[in-house]
């Protein structure tokens, strides 16, 4: 209670949506608890209360102090005779004003608040280490859901399986070698584990290409990595490029062997209609937008002189996905960074799906935020002009485009699909994980959505207390009149054809910097980690203690994103879309968010497996599955309809995003259908204009093969390989150039100077 400064305050008067209550708020070492006790019934309606039951129940309000987002005091003036106040505004969108009558414990209450929340220093201080389940939790074993060999025998891969041209590799038991992957790695039969050792040195944080997902009929995989490491002098290595041959050759008949020609195949996959169910009999329902896009990946590269018919769905399209802008993937080469070299990799195509990156979204979450932040003190509802400027729902819009994609090419072109970002854990984790709700009815059950986000999620790296902030921020907490104003932004005062040399001098200070790593920018803030070393999830401090060495993790408030979030928001989408394809319902989507910064669990306080591991997690804290499986019945859909039959329309295995339905998911924000998405609701995406005016958005921004290059963002021409670093930055600054610097933003979306500059310094950052 050392943190405490005052644990009761009386007479304290709890606003929300315009409405007062007068109660009594505690401060606990992990809860802000506020009782009131609401005005006694009526006695003309005591008679419909059961008999005993007492007449009036007080009513509490829970907030956990890792879910506060910020935290505001105002004081009050002096001889004004207004109460003080602190508003907070919290991660699941709640938001309250507590008013004091005494300006000194509304002070104390402030300092306890800010003492439990960004002064813990360590995560095993969070309520996850300390909480005492009630007795239907213990009886259930949250931590046993996800066993990852019992996920890959449901695949088709085992020891026992017949061989599908993969094998589990137990290359990284200790976390050796690559200690953002999961212990156990799904690789090709015929790759060695000598060959995936020098493969990992290729890409960014030895986060080599592995299996995500196998499709039981097709055989086709979402395999997913990091970007590689091309730099300007334009790296290559053969053995990523045998192993990523080898992941796109095990839908055919393989014998073992490592002897794999890199050269371009055109491999011919079964008919839809002559599998055994698992692609839709009837033709399946796109969007032009869609069309589109599979047009570009399906005629780029393609042999013009063949005189063979096109079958939908008999040719393989193996694609490469990048998930990031294209200006942004090639900026990164400039610190030794990238993207594959399709001269390097003839048997593929590239798509760029121009998915921007943390900084972005955490950006338009705030925007979103702006306007509600005054929904302690006002009924009234946001404005929806406003909610369609932040953008919010295009980014949304654009990760389901991304997703279809990838399942269309595996559920329907009969291909692979290799998916990465920049480290391959934020966006990558997003189009892997979605995808495969698409693809497999299984992920869409309550126990296989689990598994998913055990297996894409946590499994493979994404850094939870990185992009969530656990211990908060001092930054999030401010008294008004002592506000201190910082820079919002660069200013953007260079000219067009200096974009590059813009977006090079923002990483100066890397330069400067005594760092070794070649971690991405992208998604480290410009404050570069150990590939080695401790992922940059906090700035660590080490502080002596009685002669022990312990250390102090801060949160970065710049490496904080929504990227869960928008996963969790996508599936709200996919579920509304297709109501009675999903066992779980809305409900739990919500509930999962809350959980995720409630800190009541320990599922999601570490980074990596590897540290949660080191941490034993599983030993000192609940599993946040316990929560839901032992509250089951909340949780489920009442219209889910389980069967699946793919000649019945309605139940086919697979299901697409309808892009242009994407909606606000107004229950997540605490409102009604009619003030965030109109009255009668109608699609923000196709009816509102919310995206800038521009309904025929789409995610992909570019096609690459070895051959040629199409799509609204061209990618940079052939040329020559060069030996040096000056002749690399030509390259570097001819491929920006190609990508249309100067031509401003024309019918198909080329992006004007000015944008492009602040799309590669944000991806730089």
């Amino acid at each position: 209670m050392e943190r405490t400064r005052i644990a009761k305050v009386d007479e304290v008067k709890l606003v929300r949506r315009g409405e007062q209550v007068e109660g009594t708020l505690h401060l606990t070492p992990h809860h802000l608890i506020f009782c009131h006790t609401p005005a006694p019934v009526p006695e003309a309606d005591s008679s419909t209360l059961p008999e005993g039951a007492p007449k009036v129940r007080t009513k509490e309000l829970w907030i956990t102090y890792p879910i506060i987002q910020n935290c505001t005091l105002r004081p009050s003036p002096p001889a004004s005779h207004l109460p003080s106040s602190i508003r907070l505004r919290c991660r699941d969108f709640t938001f309250v004003c507590f008013c004091f009558n005494d300006e000194k414990k509304a002070r104390d209450v402030y300092d306890s608040i800010k003492a439990w929340t960004c002064k813990l220093g360590r995560i095993e201080k969070l309520y996850a280490f300390s909480y005492q389940p009630p007795r239907p939790e213990k009886e259930v074993s949250g931590w046993d859901i996800y066993d990852a060999r019992k996920e890959w025998k449901r695949q088709g891969i085992s020891d026992k399986s017949p061989d599908k041209g993969w094998r589990i590799s137990t290359i990284n038991t200790d976390y050796g070698f690559s200690p953002t992957y999961p212990a156990l790695l799904t690789v090709p039969t015929a790759i060695s584990d000598n060959t995936l050792n020098y493969a990992g040195r290729y890409r960014s944080r030895v986060r080599l290409p592995v299996l995500s997902y196998l499709h039981p009929v097709n055989n086709c995989s979402v395999t997913r990595s990091s970007q590689p490491l091309v730099g300007v002098r334009q790296h290559r290595s053969i053995q990523d490029e045998k192993l990523l041959l080898a992941i796109f050759s095990t839908s055919n008949s393989t014998d073992g062997s490592e002897d794999i020609s890199l050269t371009r195949t055109t491999s011919h996959s079964p008919r839809s209609s002559d599998g055994d169910g698992s692609a839709m009999n009837h033709e399946p329902s796109f969007s032009n937008t869609e069309q589109l896009e599979d047009e570009m990946i399906a005629n780029t590269g393609h042999d013009e002189k063949s005189d063979k018919p096109h079958v939908y769905g008999a040719q393989q399209h193996n694609l490469i996905v990048d998930a990031r802008p294209t200006v942004n993937a090639y900026a990164m080469q400039a610190v030794g960074l990238g993207s594959e070299n399709m001269d390097n990799y003839r048997f593929a195509t590239k798509a760029y799906l121009g998915i921007d990156n943390i900084h972005v979204m955490r950006d338009s979450l705030n925007k979103v935020i702006d306007t509600m932040k005054e929904s302690d003190l006002t009924p009234l509802a946001p404005n929806r002009d406003a909610l369609a400027k932040s953008g919010w729902l295009k980014h949304i819009a654009n990760m389901l485009d991304g997703a279809g994609l990838i399942a269309r090419q595996v559920g329907l072109q009969h291909s692979h699909v290799l998916i990465h970002c920049s480290d391959g854990w934020d966006r990558t984790s997003q189009l892997s994980a979605l995808s495969q709700l698409c693809l497999d009815p299984y992920f869409r059950t309550l126990e296989g959505f689990i598994v998913l986000v055990e297996k894409d999620w946590l499994s493979f790296g994404h850094m939870f207390a990185h992009r969530s902030g656990f211990l908060s921020s001092e930054k999030w907490f401010s008294i008004e009149n002592e506000r201190i104003g910082g820079d919002s932004g660069r200013p953007n005062n260079g000219k067009p054809e200096h974009a590059l040399e813009s977006a090079l001098l923002s990483v100066k200070g890397f330069f400067n910097k005594d760092n070794k790593s070649r971690d991405s920018l992208a998604e480290s803030d410009g404050e570069m980690q150990s590939m080695d070393g401790d992922p940059p999830s906090a700035k660590k401090v080490s502080v002596s203690s009685k002669g022990a060495t312990h250390e102090k993790h801060v949160t970065k408030v710049k490496e904080t994103s929504p990227v869960f979030h928008q996963f969790l928001d996508a599936t709200y989408q996919l579920l509304y879309q297709y109501p009675t394809r999903f066992e779980f319902n809305e409900r739990f989507l919500r509930r999962l968010l809350y959980h995720l910064y409630s800190c009541q669990y320990g599922t999601f306080l570490y980074n990596s497996e590897k540290e949660r591991v080191e941490s034993h997690v599983r030993d000192k804290t609940r599993s946040v599955w316990d929560y839901f499986l032992s509250r089951k019945e909340q949780f489920l859909n009442d219209q889910y309809d389980g069967t699946i039959d793919d000649n019945i329309r309605g139940h086919e295995r697979l299901i697409f995003p309808k892009t242009g339905e994407v909606r606000w998911w107004n229950e997540l924000f605490g409102r009604t259908d009619a003030e965030m998405n109109g009255h009668p609701a109608v699609p923000s995406y196709g009816k509102d204009q919310s995206f800038d005016g521009n309904d025929n958005t789409m995610v992909l921004t570019g096609v690459e093969t070895a051959e040629d290059a199409i799509g609204p963002a061209v990618a940079p021409p052939k040329s020559p390989p060069t030996n040096g670093i000056t002749g690399g930055m030509s390259t570097l600054s001819a491929s920006v150039a190609a990508m249309g610097l100067g031509k401003g933003r024309g019918t198909k979306g080329t992006k004007s100077p000015s944008s492009l500059r602040e799309e590669m310094e944000v991806e730089m950052q």
